[in-house]
């Protein structure tokens, strides 16, 4: 008989999962648990839905009676995780029921990270981070929309979803104002030279960014709300959304007994510290590595298939460039293997930049890029120049 496998969450990891499972066994017993409705959507379309006038109903693709039936799975919806006994191959839920596994697919995702805001109005902050997060924000936007005055939101973050959002917003022609204590817009993922380009063109677009400032209070106003930031200076908005990173969740997998690091630690073959135990996605850290991307994810489902399936089968990742969607500003990313040493070599002209990051010990040999404006369009060919690596394996 089949071994069952029990997934728990129903997000592009989870789903991504199922579905991988599905194409090698029709027939192994699978449970998947979701503590929110477990409608399939695109998370990452929740950054430039406003622009297509989506909604939070019109942004699923299929319900969760229909994955089920698509699946061939039981889907336990509504229903959150509150303990994992590694000695006794069991889950159980918040509302007592328990559940047996021979495997346990954890797919957890992430949580927004809460600023330490001080004030009244801590609880006008808005993260997004799934459907009812966007259902919340879009309430607020039509709820303080007035013909009288030009609506204004505040971002919080000017990190890759922060970029996104304000670039957005603008569709629907709100004021943006984003706010970062960084000196400079995605520090962590564009060079210098990207990175002022991209915060340029979005300036020009219409998005006003205070940098090197980093908020401290909101505080509710007559006729909206008003932030103090480390400066002095105020800012006032009718709508606050916070970007400013995701943290892994990883509190049940401590309480389990797992290991954790900034991530729950899985080796290449996506193996917890429990040998029956995997995970992947957001909640996953692999050789250091926590990737919150589409194409690690998918890679990371094809893999923990085929090893749930009888055959093991590690990570191994391509050049995997990511898409920032911010039309004012065309940007594909594909980053640098962490850790590696070389210098950027950037080119830039008046509708395109272009930045390579060549190996010091490999002179010739390019590891990651840049590409903006019209350069985008060569992605694919740059990214075939990228070598495929693999995360440093984790002893348990």
């Amino acid at each position: 008989m089949s071994q069952k496998v029990v997934i728990v969450g129903s997000g592009l990891a989870g789903y991504s999962l199922a579905r991988e499972l599905r194409k090698l066994d029709t027939q192994i017993p699978l449970v998947i648990i979701s503590q929110d409705a477990a409608d399939f959507y695109s998370k990452p379309m929740l950054s430039n839905a406003l622009a297509s006038n989506k909604t939070a109903t019109s942004l699923v693709i299929k319900s969760a009676e229909k994955m089920a039936a698509e699946l061939n799975a039981q889907i336990i919806s509504g229903r959150s995780l509150q303990a994992i006994n590694c000695q006794e191959n069991t889950v159980t839920l918040d509302d007592g029921q328990q559940l047996s596994y021979q495997s346990l697919a954890l797919a957890l995702g992430a949580d927004p990270i809460a600023l330490a805001l001080q004030g009244n109005a801590q609880d006008a902050v808005i993260s997004v981070n799934n459907l009812a997060d966007f259902a919340k924000f879009t309430n607020a936007l039509n709820a303080t929309a007035n013909a009288a005055k030009k609506q204004r939101v505040a971002i919080l973050g000017a990190g890759l979803i922060g970029c996104e959002f304000a670039n957005d917003l603008l569709a629907r022609d709100i004021s943006v104002v984003v706010i970062d204590m960084a000196n400079s817009v995605l520090p962590r993922l564009l060079p210098a030279q990207a990175s002022e380009r991209l915060q340029t063109k979005l300036n020009q677009a219409g998005v006003e960014f205070l940098l090197g400032v980093s908020a401290l209070a909101v505080h509710h106003t007559n006729d909206g709300t008003q932030i103090s930031l480390s400066d002095g200076t105020t800012v006032n908005a009718d709508v606050i959304l916070s970007a400013v990173g995701l943290k892994p969740r990883t509190t049940l997998a401590a309480q389990a007994g797992l290991t954790i690091n900034r991530g729950i630690v899985v080796d290449r073959y996506l193996a917890s510290s429990n040998p029956h135990i995997y995970a992947l996605g957001d909640c996953v850290e692999i050789g250091q590595f926590n990737l919150p991307y589409v194409m690690p994810i998918m890679i990371q489902a094809k893999a923990l298939a085929a090893t749930l399936t009888g055959h093991p089968t590690h990570v191994h990742y391509p050049a995997m460039p990511v898409v920032v969607k911010t039309p004012a500003c065309p940007t594909v990313v594909c980053q640098p293997p962490l850790g590696s040493k070389g210098q950027w070599d950037i080119t830039q002209k008046e509708d395109a930049l272009e930045a390579r990051f060549m190996c010091d010990k490999n002179p010739g040999q390019m590891l990651g890029f840049v590409l903006q404006g019209l350069s985008v369009q060569q992605k694919q060919a740059w990214a075939a120049q990228v070598p495929a690596w693999l995360p440093t394996l984790v002893s348990h």
